[in-house]
């Protein structure tokens, strides 16, 4: 598995198309920190790809990096894992505020095999994708 530190978070490349994503703990993410992840992505995945959020850190979103987060044209599905009441509840408000960009999104208990369950229905949602391409 590759392993990358990006200034506020870890990306584990689980496989070809899909990365893990851990915010570390305590982050406010900017503008600049957005920009850099999705710059990140661009040049990690040429093709379609999915991301997996594991949230077991507490972190928060600028209003700007909130509206433009996880914008990469090619980001097929976001499964994210959860693992209290607060996590799940910032996870709505940004789809909230994300509906008309259509994000493919499943949130997935952390408590009860959440990451598991969340990276087989990535791998589903990968290869739903590329029958319907």
């Amino acid at each position: 598995m590759q392993k990358y530190q990006l200034s506020f978070a870890k990306i584990n490349v689980l496989t070809e198309h899909i990365a893990e994503v851990i915010v570390s703990q305590d982050v406010v993410i900017s503008l600049e920190m957005s920009e850099e992840y999705d710059d990140f992505l661009t040049k990690l995945f040429s093709s379609n790809f999915a991301l997996l959020i594991n949230k077991i850190n507490q972190y928060d979103f600028s209003f700007e990096a909130k509206v433009s987060v996880a914008s990469h044209q090619n980001l097929a599905a976001i499964a994210v894992v959860t693992y209290d009441n607060e996590s799940k509840a910032s996870v709505g408000k940004i789809g909230a505020i994300r509906q008309r960009d259509g994000w493919n999104l499943k949130v997935f208990d952390g408590l009860n095999l959440g990451w598991q369950e969340g990276l087989d229905w990535l791998h589903g949602e990968l290869s739903n994708e590329a029958l319907n391409s």
